[in-house]
């Protein structure tokens, strides 16, 4: 009987230690992609494919939508620690993940990230591309959102 309570002790302090390990471990995050946990990246409902000649692919739609910067900023700083981005704020731009141009959602913080200067500027040329592509019908928009969130979680 002994032996049996030895082994049954044991396994119990190894699941703890096991736990507690989990509980503490914070994931190990790419200095330049962004985390699928934390920012999996949502849309917007009001954009589908349907919508998108009232939507994204009209001049001027991302600006009516766009979150103020007092929000973004706030944002950025919160997520720079979940993250565990050093530097300074302006080292980072707060993106969306699946671009407003896209059909991203503005607001959820989901779908927003402290993206690094200066791959952030270089991926609003793509996030561009891709609006004219999905506005042309060369490709939908549920292509155009799946290929910048790919490109954002495994490039950055």
């Amino acid at each position: 009987m002994r032996s049996l309570d030895l082994v049954v002790a044991s396994a119990a302090v190894a699941l703890t230690v096991g736990a507690l390990a989990l509980a503490h471990h914070r994931p190990t995050l790419s200095p330049g992609r962004a985390s699928l946990a934390l920012t999996p990246g949502v849309t917007n409902p009001a954009v589908t494919q349907a919508t998108i000649k009232q939507t994204i692919c009209k001049r001027g739609w991302t600006r009516t939508i766009r979150p103020p910067e007092a929000f973004t900023s706030q944002l950025k700083l919160e997520q720079m620690r979940a993250y565990g981005r050093t530097g300074q704020p302006s080292d980072y731009q707060e993106d969306h993940l699946i671009s407003l141009e896209l059909g991203g959602n503005p607001t959820d913080p989901r779908n927003l990230w402290p993206e690094p200067r200066p791959r952030a500027d270089q991926v609003d040329q793509i996030e561009n591309q891709l609006n004219a592509d999905i506005c042309s019908g060369r490709i939908t928009l549920a292509e155009g959102q799946r290929h910048i969130s790919e490109i954002k979680h495994t490039q950055g």
